[in-house]
């Protein structure tokens, strides 16, 4: 039987938040952590809310009751502490793939030291399998090199925490299983902190060291699963892993359309 980690500092926590947009509660009693150098998902049906959580955690929106810490800091006093991985990479089209790295350290920490940070940028590329691709312009890379880039990219800024926003969702399967595998290498070699948003319940078990199972809105977290097995997972052959993923997928069923009074309710406030 697989044991769980020992609990680590929290880097990431979250109280009782609630927030109200244009008239909408978006989130009730908001109430989760992340430990430092965990990989936390987020998993929840659209519109729920799960890409507005990275905003709160960024400092991008503010809660409009209760309080959000971000390395012991307001998150508007920790950006520094943060870098994020988009859906689309948003690479600069003039700029190779060493040239964007170099962009994200350019922006954040000047121009001054170039040398240093051209070399940071190439052990970055090589960290994920981009070695040979240094001078290619984004147009030159497939779907995944991008989004490589993007991650190499987000590393260049040493934050202590990595948000991403479902950064496989565009690509094909193959190349989304290839991703996950390359990105538990790179945490493990990294040791950042890992917010990963996703709908894809597969995809949050073979990642997460813990999976946070989000609610229609008004968002709240109903179910925390802590996932103690070893990498790389293959769920088929996992008895525990596929019973979770029946559990969750029950889970999901409850939140869609129609499952019944609670559901209906909690649908209706969807955006």
């Amino acid at each position: 039987m697989p044991t769980a980690p020992a609990r680590r500092p929290a880097i990431i926590d979250i109280k009782d938040v609630s927030v109200t947009l244009a008239g909408e509660r978006i989130y009730d009693a908001l109430d989760f952590g992340a430990s430092d150098g965990e990989f936390l998902c987020i998993l929840g049906p659209s519109g729920c809310g799960k890409s507005t959580c990275l905003r709160l955690i960024g400092g991008l929106l503010p809660a409009s009751e209760g309080t959000v810490a971000v390395d012991g800091r307001d998150p508007s006093e920790a950006w520094d502490r943060i870098a994020y991985v988009f859906q689309a990479p948003r690479l600069v089209p003039w700029r190779t793939a060493l040239g964007n790295v170099m962009l994200a350290m350019e922006l954040r920490f000047g121009s001054a030291a170039k040398r240093e940070r051209e070399e940071r940028a190439n052990a970055l590329l090589d960290l994920v399998g981009l070695a040979r691709d240094a001078e290619k312009y984004p147009r030159m890379l497939s779907g995944g090199e991008r989004q490589r880039v993007a991650i190499a990219r987000a590393l260049a800024v040493e934050p202590k925490i990595i948000l991403m926003d479902e950064p496989f969702a565009a690509l094909d399967l193959n190349t989304r299983r290839r991703l996950r595998a390359e990105v538990i290498a790179i945490w493990e070699k990294t040791a950042k902190t890992i917010v990963f948003v996703t709908h894809d319940i597969d995809e949050a078990l073979v990642l997460a060291d813990r999976v946070l199972l989000m609610s229609n809105k008004p968002t709240r977290v109903i179910e925390t699963i802590a996932i103690a097995h070893e990498r790389p997972r293959d769920i088929d052959k996992t008895p525990a892993l596929r019973a979770q993923r029946e559990r969750l997928h029950h889970l999901f069923r409850q939140l869609e359309p129609g499952a019944g009074e609670e559901g209906d309710e909690r649908d209706s406030g969807k955006g």
